[in-house]
């Protein structure tokens, strides 16, 4: 199976929220996800279960595993690595 479908609140999050068109949900990662919390109150538990699973199985492959949910946004134009994106991802998401 691959990443996508064992991950399908990270392709949902990422395909919707840091896609093409992000800048609709905000102008940094922090309101992005923000708006992503409050659209989805059901589901962000289940993405900070996802990505810290994801980043467990893909320690030493993180940005190459990462490949398939960039659907053209690069974290690192951000002045992100993956591990990075995601730290800043999951301290919003718990907050």
């Amino acid at each position: 199976m691959d990443s996508l479908a064992c991950h399908p609140e990270m392709d949902q999050f990422f395909c919707t929220y840091f896609s093409q068109d992000f800048d609709l949900f905000g102008e940094t990662v922090r309101e992005i996800v923000e708006c992503y919390k409050f659209d989805c109150p059901h589901h962000y538990k289940n993405l900070i279960g996802e990505l810290e699973s994801f980043r467990s199985d893909h320690a030493d492959d993180l940005s190459t595993a990462f490949m398939p949910f960039r659907h053209g946004f690069h974290p690192e134009g951000w002045g992100y690595t993956i591990a990075t994106f995601f730290d800043e991802i999951q301290s919003v998401l718990k907050e």
